[in-house]
């Protein structure tokens, strides 16, 4: 084997640095800013000047950790993977037969020779800097079965950070921040749902001193993967800080038989030396890259589930998808209520026939005038869960993923009672392809709201913990549908954001980020979403005055503020609306036809705002900006401070307008001249350094600024 002692992965202004000796894994040197072109020597001498002490410090082991840190190599942190042979703890003794690099990718290749598996880790730069480990676990012929309790992907960072950003939430308030200081030891966020969970860790980000969007060096990671998840960090006395993450396994979930493999999810590394901006901004460019991401305009939409909640009449919906078209709506989704016996959530799910008590002539009728008022047909279904009272559980209850037993048992546990189809049996996932399939064909859906309003508890598949290989029947299952429509999109709806990772954005269009649409809430729930997502993918709809989700009531204008900086949508009956909110709706319609080039291309920062009533968020192009500034509570000064806007040309001159289609905000005090005339033209130097001067706005008030290079 030919393989350099020292494999330089560069791309993007990231650099991975790995030494490797010829038989054990590879470790891991340096992972952050780019080094440029370094020599062999220079190499040789960084190796050198990270090596460890001298004995008897501590075990006579490897001073860096492999890129699968375990207990022989000296490392007493959590290991990188954890296996069994005969129900017994097995430890690996891996030797390299393989490794094979280029400039941005590198891959391993070694074997354990007492039980035979063979481990395979490849890391590759890609799009924006991000750092993807894939690793994977296969047994030969001939080999004893071993089970596989966890394979964690881990990157170290320097011994300096000192801070951890992750997240927790609820139903309609995810992706709450939680920062701490870094604690020692061993430590794991974990998700026991079957999906990553409205408290998902979502990220683990440490840092030097609390992480801040604008500026500073922040190291991350997030688990591509829909379901059950681990984010660890590891902050040993005598070891270099890790992170990691991986699929979170029951046990027994995974036991490899001759011939088996078993691919743990990717994980995705990132480095940013411009703070959360930058991390967010480097998970932007790589979605952005993939050559399945949307190329189209994202369409305004339309979504009826609080127009008309379970009460669906078609005249009624006929007549809403009418206005709609008028006020300029591109998609028009019908959500729940439309199949067989759906009148409330207690019925009919997995049966997916249209309820011709309520729709006498089909949903065709409804489809056709869509279309024909030049809007998308949009449908809702759940397809990963199953009512029993239904047809199919009557039918079929040996195809429920639950443990034999847990139905019949008092302290069974139903979620809004509802449970789930195992989708990992062939014939259940047969029925549920072909139901959705021919609505499709004969619908003509270009949209479907893929929701999963539940927990998965005690799944069973084949007598073994079914998680793993539900996720991947799901996603089969998305992949086959758009291999047969490869026009169709597909939002994930998890009761809102609980399943909003890399993993289903890889098979899907678009998430809908909260059932909340309480623009409060709103304005943090994506301002965090968009740590990964790029505002084109994350739904943000306008809902009615009075929020459902917590009662309050704001502004029509704040509303449509907020849903500008997403994929922009309704979600209210519009038909109740009065002769000035219409007209309201029809010029945001416009403005949002306007700004979304530059929305949903742009880079995202956030302009540093000490006060914390503030929020402001700059989606900046070459030659064109759009600012959305809001405020979430009562300010704390009179006089309000200073907007600075990142990302602007300091050469180019910008005309800055405020643009106010969707009505004015409400302020007290201090109104500057540029706000209240509307129209002021600075260079972007000036923007960007010295900023334009507040004005003091009511709480729950927003104001949509756009700046154009002249």
């Amino acid at each position: 084997m030919t393989t350099p002692r020292h494999i330089h992965l560069q791309a993007h202004g990231v650099s991975l640095v790995l030494e490797h000796d010829g038989e054990r894994l590879p470790s891991v040197l340096h992972w952050g800013r780019a080094l440029g072109q370094p020599s062999p020597e220079d190499l040789d001498a960084l190796s050198a000047a990270l090596s460890r002490q001298t004995p008897p410090g501590t075990l006579d082991a490897a001073w860096q950790v492999s890129l699968s840190p375990q207990e022989g190599d000296g490392f007493a942190g959590r290991p990188g993977l954890e296996i069994r042979r005969r129900g017994v703890l097995h430890h690996p003794r891996w030797r390299v037969r393989d490794a094979a690099a280029a400039a941005t990718a590198c891959t391993v290749v070694a074997d354990d020779q007492t039980s035979g598996l063979v481990l395979t880790i490849e890391v590759t730069i890609e799009a924006g800097g991000v750092v993807w480990v894939s690793q994977a676990l296969e047994l030969p012929a001939a080999a004893e079965p071993v089970e596989v309790g966890w394979l964690e992907a881990t990157l170290p960072v320097p011994a300096g950070v000192d801070a951890l950003l992750t997240f927790d939430g609820r139903w309609t308030r995810e992706k709450r921040p939680v920062a701490l200081d870094l604690p020692p030891g061993s430590n794991v966020r974990q998700s026991r749902r079957g999906r990553p969970g409205h408290d998902a860790p979502l990220v683990g980000i440490v840092s030097r001193g609390a992480a801040r969007w604008d500026s500073g060096e922040v190291w991350g990671v997030h688990p591509a993967w829909s379901s059950d998840v681990t984010v660890r960090t590891d902050r040993l006395t005598d070891a270099v800080p890790l992170i990691g993450a991986g699929e979170l396994l029951r046990p027994g979930e995974v036991v490899l038989s001759a011939g088996e493999r078993y691919d743990a999810p990717r994980v995705a590394f990132v480095y940013s030396d411009e703070g959360l901006d930058g991390f967010a901004g480097r998970v932007h460019a790589w979605m952005r890259a993939r050559p399945q991401h949307p190329q189209t305009p994202r369409p305004l939409v339309l979504n009826t589930w609080e127009a008309v909640y379970f009460d669906q009449d078609p005249e009624r919906l006929a007549a809403l998808a009418e206005r709609a078209a008028e006020i300029g709506v591109e998609r028009f989704v019908l959500d729940d209520g439309w199949f067989q016996g759906r009148r409330d959530d207690s019925t009919s799910l997995g049966d997916w026939v249209v309820d011709r008590r309520v729709w006498p002539d089909g949903l065709a009728p409804l489809a056709d005038r869509v279309h024909a008022l030049g809007m998308q047909f949009g449908l809702w279904f759940e397809p990963e869960m199953v009512s029993l009272n239904s047809d199919l559980a009557r039918s079929h209850p040996d195809w429920l993923l639950h443990e034999p037993g847990h139905l019949d048992h008092p302290a069974a546990l139903s979620w809004r009672q509802q449970y789930v189809l195992d989708l990992a049996h062939p014939e259940a996932f047969a029925h549920v392809l072909e139901r959705i399939d021919d609505l499709v064909v004969g619908l003509g859906i270009d949209f479907i709201k893929w929701d999963h309003n539940r927990d998965l508890v005690e799944s069973v598949h084949a007598g073994r913990p079914g998680g793993h290989v539900q996720m991947l029947a799901v996603y089969e299952l998305i992949r086959e549908l758009k291999a047969r429509h490869p026009a169709l999109e597909i939002e994930s709806c998890s009761s809102g954001g609980a399943r909003t990772d890399l993993g289903m954005l890889e098979v899907c269009d678009r998430v809908w980020a909260s059932d909340s649409n309480d623009p409060i809430e709103r304005q943090d729930i994506q301002r965090w979403t968009g740590l990964l997502l790029p505002p084109e993918l994350v739904g943000a709809h306008v809902g009615p005055t009075d929020a459902h989700s917590s009662g309050r009531r704001t502004s029509l204008s704040y509303r449509m503020a907020t849903s500008l900086m997403g994929s922009a949508g309704f979600e209210w009956d519009i038909l109740a609306c009065d002769a000035e909110e219409t007209a309201a709706l029809s010029r945001f319609a416009a403005l949002y036809r306007e700004l979304r080039p530059i929305v949903h291309s742009g880079t995202v920062r956030h302009p540093l705002v000490r006060d914390p009533a503030w929020r402001a968020t700059a989606f900046t192009t070459d030659h064109a900006a759009v600012v959305i500034v809001a405020t979430v509570a009562s300010l704390e000064d009179a006089r309000a401070e200073r907007l600075r806007i990142p990302g602007l040309s300091p050469e180019l001159r910008y005309r800055v307008r405020v643009r106010r289609e969707i009505g004015d905000a409400a302020y007290g005090w201090v109104a500057p001249e540029w706000f209240t005339t509307g129209e002021i033209t600075l260079a972007g130097s000036l923007l960007s350094d010295v900023g334009l001067q507040l004005p003091t706005l009511w709480p729950a008030q927003a104001f949509v600024l756009h700046l154009e290079a002249i």
